[in-house]
């Protein structure tokens, strides 16, 4: 389905990105790997304007076309407790802005059906306490989504996954863990990649600006104290 089709993926080199570039390789792509952490394509931080276009670069001049951009490279995590303002700032340009100025630089040579990814996450919708930086940024990237849907249309589907709990070493759990997520197990990363395949292949050609939840169905569970078992015990 995939064989000779040119993949960019961002954060490719470990976790749930890594998981999703086995995957597109085993199909025969041909994929492109952009990371802090060392890869056989390109080492470089997301961060950094002069890095995406020296790999948006290298990527033309070595296919001269991009079949799917999955961008899936992880914010900085940290709470407005800790956070400076440098930090929040990376945040941003690591997990909204580099997926934008990478489509913008990618924009001249997707192919005809070509398709952008972008993984958001659960925290797009709902949150922890002291998570604002990486949750602010997952939020603009699902948001981004649907505007460059818009933007792009007729020419490249836009779509975004917003994955829950998913353990990148494929531990299997049991117990609480597992039993309160209404599917009854925490996910691993195959679960985002298969989605990610069909909604890079044809089979989703009437899928664009959409947003798919990928969380076991913990999103929509609702929790009150005193219910079904749930407890609350506050801190003191």
């Amino acid at each position: 389905m995939f064989r000779d089709k040119v993949i960019v993926v961002t954060g490719g080199a470990h976790g749930i990105g890594k998981c999703i570039c086995q995957e597109f390789t085993r199909q025969g792509a041909q994929v492109c790997v952009i990371d802090l952490l060392e890869n056989d394509y390109f080492v470089g931080d997301l961060a950094e304007r002069k890095t995406l276009e020296q790999f948006a670069d290298k990527v033309i001049s070595d296919y001269g076309r991009v079949d799917c951009l999955v961008n899936n490279a992880a914010p900085l995590f940290k709470g407005i407790d800790q956070c400076s303002y440098e930090e929040f700032e990376y945040a941003q340009r690591v997990g909204v802005t580099a997926p934008f100025y990478l489509s913008k630089l990618f924009a001249a040579h997707f192919a005809p059906g070509a398709s952008i990814i972008n993984i958001s996450s659960s925290r797009d919708r709902m949150s922890q306490p002291f998570t604002e930086s990486y949750s602010a940024a997952k939020g603009g990237i699902a948001a981004l989504t649907h505007a460059m849907a818009a933007s792009f249309s007729g020419k490249v589907r836009v779509n975004s996954i917003s994955p829950g709990w998913i353990d990148t070493d494929f531990t299997v759990y049991s117990g609480p863990d597992a039993l309160q997520q209404p599917a009854g197990r925490v996910g691993h990363p195959l679960d985002i990649a298969h989605m990610v395949l069909f909604l890079a292949s044809d089979k989703a050609g009437f899928i664009t600006g959409e947003n798919i939840c990928i969380d076991g169905g913990m999103t929509r569970q609702m929790i009150y104290h005193g219910d079904f078992g749930w407890s609350l015990s506050p801190e003191h």
